[in-house]
């Protein structure tokens, strides 16, 4: 255990960049997200054909593709950003298909009698979705979007391999310099865990606030 006080810098670095990966691609995923779900549900027919297709072209491919073919594929075309934004965008575009499919078993769950009310007062579909769907999907799939984040988290670890220096990838630099990967790999999924709790009561709290009474 000699040598770690050396190394505390790059854990917390590393972490630091865990939290902050997965703040960035849970704001880009949740927005395309939304845009998704409109398209899958909308009466437009082209539109409901490209949700349909963006989530099963991104849920069929791994995400450790998807950021080899953003960090070193993107510049070879010239589009070029930094690792961690790249990375980010990879993420967030991959975990949107996930995201969309839970926005859509949360809208399917309202009753079709709120989108009937809402025409009958002259919402267009757009306001509708916004004032009245959304509002109350969101209500009914508060645990499984916090699962999906939960997902969204573990899966920052798979940014190690392009490079980003988050949690995992902090580990593995240590452990380099230490060779002791026990307590560095026990500490780094110490650090997972605490952040994936820290999610799970988020997600309870916000729950028991959105809550109907009955």
């Amino acid at each position: 255990m000699n040598g770690w006080g050396d190394h505390l810098g790059t854990f917390a670095e590393g972490a630091l960049n865990t939290v902050l990966l997965t703040v960035f691609s849970f704001a880009g995923a949740v927005t395309v997200a939304v845009v998704i779900t409109a398209f899958r549900i909308c009466p437009v027919r082209p539109l409901r054909a490209f949700g349909t297709a963006y989530v099963e072209l991104f849920q069929n491919i791994p995400l450790a593709v998807w950021l080899v073919l953003f960090v070193f594929g993107l510049p070879a075309v010239g589009i070029s950003f930094g690792l961690f934004t790249t990375a980010a965008a990879a993420t967030a575009l991959y975990m949107a298909s996930y995201y969309a499919e839970t926005l859509r078993a949360g809208v399917n769950a309202v009753g079709a009698g709120q989108t009937e009310a809402a025409r009958a007062l002259g919402l267009g579909f757009g306001q509708s979705l916004a004032a009245v769907v959304l509002p109350q999907a969101l209500r009914a799939i508060v645990q499984p979007l916090g699962n999906v984040t939960i997902q969204l988290l573990m899966n920052t670890a798979l940014a190690a391999a392009v490079g980003v220096v988050e949690l995992t990838e902090a580990a593995n630099r240590i452990n380099l310099v230490l060779a002791e990967p026990l307590p560095v790999y026990i500490g780094a999924g110490v650090c997972y865990a605490v952040l994936a709790l820290m999610i799970s009561a988020g997600t309870a709290l916000t729950e028991r606030k959105l809550a109907i009474p009955r």
